[in-house]
């Protein structure tokens, strides 16, 4: 469990209205966060939230056990090699936005990799409390309101 007082990391991985939204909530909320986009293209445009630090991996993102790990779209080509990197380092908790009712496509890019079935269910998803969020905004609110009853220790609602 991490420390209340701010030394819970959360890093966000895939530039997204999701990701946005979480990243404008986590101030107030007690994480430090940081945005890990590995198209640099995908960060161009209008000015949005991107939390305390922005990367392009994971390695910068500088992974360690007080640290969140979010991914906020499970159709990129990427989220195999992400997962595998997020899977190797200490985190305290991995999570992939998707549908629960079918299995995401992070399940095959892993198992194509050679991932274990042990570590492909370390990775959470569907993430956050079932609210039945349907905006990024209420997506945002149900995962960050997930990650703050684990932080407490809470059950909060996981159950779908």
């Amino acid at each position: 469990m991490g420390d209340v007082n701010g030394a819970r990391r959360l890093v966000v991985v895939f530039e997204s209205p999701v990701a946005e939204a979480i990243l404008r909530l986590t101030p107030d909320l007690g994480f430090q966060t940081v945005l890990v986009e590995p198209d640099a293209t995908r960060l161009t445009g209008t000015p949005r939230a991107r939390g305390d630090r922005v990367v392009h991996d994971l390695a910068a993102a500088n992974l360690d056990a007080n640290t969140d790990v979010v991914l906020t779209d499970h159709d990129r080509a990427e989220v195999g090699d992400v997962l595998v990197e997020a899977l190797a380092a200490t985190t305290r908790y991995i999570g992939i936005m998707g549908n629960p009712k079918k299995e995401g496509p992070h399940v095959a890019a892993l198992r194509s990799r050679g991932v274990g079935e042990e570590l492909i269910a370390r990775v959470h998803r569907p993430i956050g409390l079932n609210i039945r969020a349907r905006t990024p905004a209420e997506i945002a609110v149900a995962t960050m309101a997930g990650l703050i009853a684990d932080r407490n220790d809470r059950p909060g609602g996981f159950e779908f």
